[in-house]
């Protein structure tokens, strides 16, 4: 059972700065994730790859690495000093980001990509421990909404930098000044983030502290329906999001005729705004509603599921960029409720030894299904439809998404009554509170 959380416990100025600093390596995180998406017309002029092999690389390669490495960090992480754990894995990232820079074949780039993966194993579940012991009960689903809108930034500095300075420079460029940026950032870390005490803001306990040993906490995370649900949802969204993300920018270029310029300057904007508008106001909702009844932690993101399956549709058929991006908003902003929503109530559910290798594990399985799956299939769907649809492959690839929009909100909502159960069971209110 998680601890119930130290009463008046506020974070001090050291917990804001660890929070920004650990927000500005999520934003390289995903900056040095997403490049490879952002800059693909230009990767795939240069080294010959087809819509498949992107989706394999940007996906499926990746994800293994990035999944099955973070469960044993993960648990290293639980034992260990965190922020050691998180420096290391920048500069790991951050060092094979510049070797994607300048790899000259396909075999290179994949195995450049996939030490990026290895590398970023070590960085999210670390730092949402580290914000748990600096953030009390209550504050952290704010802290660590906030931290969250490391992808959005990251993805529209990503969008903005790598596409600009590709525009100028070529696209090699682009990899190995970023990268080099997250290798300087490695050592600030270590500089400056103070290990938090574990638990530290949380109720101590009367007996001896528990320590969970790893078979322990994955046979907690994987029999525990809230936490099982949770990842499983959150997954199957992700196939959504990382699917339709690892192709926009290729097609807005090729589908819709936008040039790295425009993609540059505007797709960044939408970007920036409205997935990080998302990602900042669903926190803040999170923390408004779930604490006083659990089952919006499911029905908020089913929710906004459910109001951003048109305007992605529309975002599909759409006949111009303009309104292309017009219509990405809406998706843009809906479609991330859920991340803060997740991340929060598995931190809320396990104990504070358990933090960091179940967030690893949430992360396991999102990423394995999202990540692995998602561009996986929308390249190779693409290029299904290639020789029949050369020039609407991707606009194809897009619709058959859709369902699982319809697949992760059923999940949601199963989710939803789990929790209700749940609540039910130890005496708190059905109904939501004024």
């Amino acid at each position: 059972m998680p601890s119930q959380p130290l009463e008046g416990a506020r974070p001090g100025a050291r917990a804001w700065v660890a929070l920004t600093i650990l927000c500005f390596v999520y934003v390289l995180n995903f900056l040095d994730r997403q490049l490879l998406s952002i800059l693909a017309k230009p990767i795939q002029d240069s080294l010959h790859v087809s819509d498949g092999q992107l989706g394999l690389i940007g996906g499926l390669y990746f994800a293994l690495f990035y999944c099955l490495i973070g469960v044993p960090v993960g648990w290293l992480a639980d034992r260990a000093n965190r922020v050691w754990v998180l420096s290391a894995a920048c500069a790991l990232w951050s060092a094979a980001t510049v070797a994607c820079g300048l790899s000259a074949t396909y075999p290179q780039l994949v195995a450049a990509r996939m030490t990026v993966g290895i590398g970023e194993a070590g960085g999210v579940p670390p730092s949402y421990a580290i914000i748990s012991d600096y953030f009390p009960s209550g504050r952290r689903g704010r802290a660590l909404g906030l931290f969250n809108l490391g992808p959005p930034i990251g993805q529209a500095l990503g969008v903005a930098l790598g596409a600009s300075i590709a525009a100028v420079y070529g696209w090699r460029s682009a990899f190995v000044a970023l990268g080099a940026v997250g290798v300087v950032t490695a050592m600030m870390v270590r500089l400056v983030v103070r290990e938090p005490a574990r638990g530290g803001l949380d109720a101590r306990p009367a007996g001896p502290v528990a320590k969970s040993g790893f078979a322990a906490t994955m046979k907690m995370f994987f029999t525990h329906p809230t936490l099982r649900l949770v990842a499983l949802a959150s997954g199957v969204t992700q196939i959504v999001t990382y699917g339709a993300g690892n192709f926009t920018t290729l097609f807005l270029m090729r589908e819709k005729g936008m040039t790295l310029h425009e993609v540059a300057l505007y797709f960044a904007l939408v970007v920036a705004v409205c997935m990080g508008g998302g990602i900042f106001v669903s926190g803040r909702v999170i923390d408004r509603f779930a604490s006083r009844f659990k089952p919006a932690y499911a029905l908020i993101p089913a929710a906004t599921l459910a109001a951003a399956v048109p305007f992605f549709l529309a975002f599909v058929w759409a006949p111009s960029w303009p309104l292309a991006l017009l219509f990405l908003t809406a998706p843009t902003f809906l479609n991330y409720f859920y991340l803060s929503a997740a991340v929060t109530l598995v931190q809320e559910e396990v104990r504070p030894d358990q933090r960091v290798l179940s967030g690893a594990l949430l992360l396991l399985v999102m990423n394995l299904i999202g990540l692995g799956l998602g561009p996986a299939f929308v390249g190779a769907v693409s290029d299904l439809f290639r020789a029949a649809h050369p020039h609407h492959s991707l606009q194809i690839a897009f619709l058959c998404l859709t369902p699982f929009y319809g697949l992760a909100i059923g999940l949601f909502l199963v989710l939803a009554r789990v929790l209700q159960r749940e609540a039910a069971r130890s005496g708190a209110p059905r109904v939501l509170q004024a």
